[in-house]
């Protein structure tokens, strides 16, 4: 599988995860079509601080760190909030659409 990304063929795991990070907001609106994510504000916000997480720490949090995360900057966040904009799981399918690599192993450190 594989992503065409402002015309540049992005390669991906078997999982759909890119290969190599892709940070251009092109990558997230072509991922996100993929996985039938209509992207809103909110989202743009956990993409952003998943890209931020990945540049400062070289991979993602998990899910419990995440949440406590984005509560600083969206206090009302919960389980429930996330998982209403990543049905497949925040951590892991805010990665994926983010244009990062596969997480470790449940989705972080």
């Amino acid at each position: 599988m594989s992503y065409t990304i402002a015309g540049t063929t992005c390669e991906t795991d078997v999982d759909g995860y890119l290969l190599e990070a892709n940070l251009d907001d092109e990558a997230v609106n072509v991922i996100a079509a993929s996985e039938g994510i209509e992207l809103t504000p909110a989202h743009w916000q956990i993409i952003n601080y998943m890209r931020d997480q990945y540049r400062e720490h070289g991979h993602t949090p998990n899910f419990r760190n995440m949440l406590k995360d984005v509560q600083q900057f969206w206090p009302e966040a919960d389980s429930k909030a996330l998982y209403d904009l990543f049905p497949m799981g925040p951590a892991k399918q805010a990665a994926k659409v983010a244009g990062l690599p596969q997480p470790y192993g449940k989705g972080g450190y």
